[in-house]
């Protein structure tokens, strides 16, 4: 039988290999994105391959900036749509909530992060986008459509409803829970002394909640919507569903559009040399993104002891 000091030193040098071998697999991918990335780099150039937009399979010239440009407009209009209801919602299950529906509620935001993105991408494509078409987007052209400058942005001028719009708000649902979920431990870890004292000094119950619950939470909560956001930077099969996976300029917010993910997906199969090449270099930037994402939510999420 082994002694209790070669346990404790077997069980000490498995968890030390299990840690380091996270770190060698991240290396790993990066340093395999690198080198398959590199023939494109090479030949483009990273800032030339950044800052091109052309996508052009006979002419083997392929540039990011479009499925860039994709990647992190969506992103943002996921998380302009999301954070106000995942904050809600937060604030709901925390503060307002009656004990028999915190639970049910709760475990239906959970859900939405249970449910797999393809199935995201079908309903989308087929639920939503038509609601999309016959709903939202005569209402927003009829409304925004003939403002001077923007209007011709917010004109719907294609069918099917599939588009850089409808995949945006697909992947606000996604992030909702996400958000909801760091919001609302953030919450519970507000002290009910600091709230106690605000309803001493006559603060109402909404006073307490924008002048202490959340400047108190105000790091977390921020950690929480990078987080998501690294979530919505990298989401790949419900956008490419409904996106529309279309490469060329952005001519209104309801067009289809690429964005890094979509055209990966779509085009990874039949891709070789140049292309392929040009492919992981776009896999390259998407992973140096969700990387600093992760730096930069861990410089809000509160330190772990």
């Amino acid at each position: 039988m082994f002694s209790v000091t070669l346990k404790n030193q077997i069980f000490k040098s498995m968890c030390a290999f299990s840690a380091v071998s996270v770190l060698l697999i991240v290396l790993g991918m990066l340093i395999t994105l690198v080198v398959e990335s590199f023939p494109a780099l090479r030949h483009f150039g990273f800032l030339n391959f950044l800052t091109t937009a052309d996508w052009n399979y006979s002419k083997e010239i392929f540039g990011a900036l479009r499925p860039l440009t994709g990647t992190v407009i969506s992103s943002i209009i996921a998380l302009i749509a999301a954070v106000p209801v995942a904050v809600g919602t937060a604030i709901f299950l925390t503060e307002l909530c009656p004990d028999k529906l915190r639970r049910p509620i709760g475990t239906a935001v959970e859900l939405l992060a249970a449910i797999p993105s393809i199935i995201y991408g079908m309903w989308g494509l087929l639920v939503f986008a038509p609601f999309m078409e016959k709903y939202v987007e005569p209402v927003v052209s009829a409304s925004l459509g003939n403002l001077p400058i923007i209007g011709n942005f917010f004109q719907a001028n294609t069918q099917g409803g599939v588009g850089l719009l409808t995949a945006s708000l697909v992947l606000a649902i996604m992030i909702i829970p996400f958000i909801a979920s760091i919001s609302r431990d953030a919450f519970n870890q507000v002290p009910d002394m600091l709230k106690e004292s605000a309803y001493g000094l006559g603060a109402t119950r909404w006073e307490t909640l924008y002048q202490v619950v959340i400047p108190y939470s105000r790091n977390a909560m921020a950690g929480g919507i990078i987080i998501a956001m690294g979530r919505a930077l990298g989401e790949t099969m419900a956008v490419a569903y409904v996106i529309g996976n279309r490469h060329a300029p952005l001519d209104s917010i309801f067009s289809p559009y690429s964005t890094i993910t979509s055209v990966m997906a779509n085009e990874f199969n039949e891709a070789a040399n140049l292309q392929m090449s040009s492919l992981f270099a776009l896999a390259l930037i998407l992973f140096l993104a969700n990387f600093l994402a992760i730096i930069a939510a861990n410089r809000f999420l509160p330190a772990k002891k």
